[in-house]
């Protein structure tokens, strides 16, 4: 009884060791995410509810109230929302296509697989040159155009011109989507594809009942990866356009980057927790359905 009582002790005295250890490890971790994410946050929530940083008089939800009302915020939602729901399933259909013809044995792979990982290597600023190049008035695009008798178009002040943004967006992101996909098609069990082609299954079944569930994770992986990058492209479309940019392409960023010039930090708090909220409703909803589709592969 008394050796057991002694090595309990030991053992509770290790893990108190073992704690202590990790707590150290740990510490200078936590201290930054306090320091540079929590506080920042709180002070961000602190501003939308009062008056101004001053005074700092409580107002509830009004600062909420006058951004949902703001008619440049309300034309920044719409343009943002629209890009999302078209440039963030373009970027993974394309990036799953392009990874699926790579999988197989087609001439030209390196190449093809350098053309879209080459945007990775390129500064933000070199890459909105090049698009200036193609779609300025006077660019490449527009001289394609008028060789073939059309009439030139301004596509950065354009109803389309958020097109041009999505393409840059696409460009820019497909070959980092692309090589998490093919990693993920690599881990997929070639056996069940065999015996599965063995029982008769076309391509299509294999790829819809035994692919796309073992990537699944990968999956939502890529789509969050590609709703974060979605609400970035502030930086290239500024670079292009500047501070207030064609209606069409005035993106959230523009109005929050615009209220912190003029220091209206009640208005950019707001707008930035309206932001997160929606950002965390979206994500929550990718993790529900990643968990329904996917938990029969766990394990």
């Amino acid at each position: 009884m008394k050796a057991l009582k002694k090595n309990r002790k030991k053992i509770s005295k290790k893990l108190k060791r073992q704690k202590i250890s990790s707590a150290f490890y740990i510490a200078p971790s936590l201290i930054g995410v306090l320091f540079f994410f929590i506080l920042p946050f709180l002070v961000v929530i602190f501003y939308s509810v009062v008056d101004n940083p001053i005074s700092k008089n409580f107002v509830g939800l009004e600062n909420f109230v006058k951004v949902i009302k703001n008619e440049a915020f309300r034309t920044a939602v719409k343009n943002t929302a629209m890009f999302s729901a078209v440039a963030v399933p373009l970027a993974v259909v394309l990036s799953l296509f392009l990874a699926m013809v790579l999988n197989s044995k087609m001439p030209f792979r390196s190449q093809f697989r350098t053309f879209f990982l080459s945007p990775l290597m390129v500064p933000v600023a070199s890459i909105v040159l090049i698009w200036q190049v193609l779609f300025d008035y006077n660019g490449a695009v527009n001289e394609f155009l008028l060789s073939i008798g059309a009439d030139k178009i301004d596509w950065m002040k354009f109803e389309l011109s958020q097109l041009v943004v999505i393409i840059l967006f696409l460009w820019k992101n497909l070959g980092y989507n692309m090589i998490l996909f093919m990693a993920a098609l690599a881990s997929v069990p070639h056996d069940m594809i065999e015996v599965a082609s063995l029982e008769g299954a076309s391509s299509w079944q294999i790829f819809i009942h035994i692919k796309l569930r073992y990537m699944s994770s990968t999956i939502l992986f890529v789509t969050i990866m590609s709703l974060i990058s979605s609400f970035k492209v502030f930086r290239e479309v500024y670079l292009l356009t500047g501070d207030h940019p064609y209606p069409s392409i005035y993106l959230l960023q523009h109005f929050m980057n615009n209220a912190f010039a003029s220091l209206d930090y009640q208005r950019l708090s707001a707008a930035a927790i309206l932001m997160s909220l929606v950002m965390i409703v979206l994500i929550g909803i990718l993790f529900i359905t990643e968990n329904h589709f996917g938990k029969d592969m766990e394990g």
